[in-house]
């Protein structure tokens, strides 16, 4: 005999695009949001908090991740480039 667990419905009210692009990374580990969900609850029961690291960009930080998603300041450089720099 297994036991079940007791389902209940919720409401969450999310952000409609991440939570598309969400669903298509869930999909390839075969499950939906609901499974996603669940783990993300079991785990924070498991760790008692949340279960990652949650950490707010400084300014500096946060006008780095601007100025690469618009190209700024951003050099090209080839494989083999860079694995000369690293060997260097």
């Amino acid at each position: 005999m297994t036991a079940t667990a007791h389902k209940i419905r919720t409401n969450v009210y999310l952000d409609a695009v991440i939570k598309d692009k969400a669903q298509e990374v869930f999909k390839q580990y075969g499950m939906g949001l609901s499974d996603a969900f669940n783990i993300f609850l079991a785990q924070t029961v498991l760790e008692r908090g949340i279960p990652f690291q949650i950490k707010i960009p400084n300014e500096e930080t946060k006008q780095a991740i601007i100025d690469a998603r618009s190209g700024v300041n951003m050099t090209k450089i080839s494989f083999e480039d860079l694995k000369k720099e690293i060997d260097a």
